[in-house]
């Protein structure tokens, strides 16, 4: 008995740390996957360097974006952080 009483403060440390920062990250993690999952043509969509752009094309891995007339830029699919405007 000595010994759970022993034991005891970092079983309830390990549970505070999975409530805290471990499963809010999971649930982050679904949700940035989902997010990628939904993206479509005519999406207008924030990369994480900042760029605003509107889905022109999609592939497996790459996404082609047009930041203004006549350009287009690619890039991979993690690089969307958001989706701002959802096309038709």
């Amino acid at each position: 008995m000595k010994d759970l009483v022993q034991y005891a403060p970092l079983v309830v440390i390990f549970v505070i740390f999975y409530f805290l920062l471990i499963r809010p990250q999971q649930r982050r993690s679904k949700e940035r996957n989902a997010m990628m999952a939904s993206i479509g043509m005519g999406d207008h969509v924030v990369t994480i360097g900042g760029i605003h752009g509107t889905v022109s094309e999609l592939r497996d891995s790459t996404v082609v974006l047009k930041v203004a007339d006549g350009t287009k830029v690619e890039f991979e699919r993690s690089a969307v952080n958001s989706i701002r405007e959802k096309g038709n």
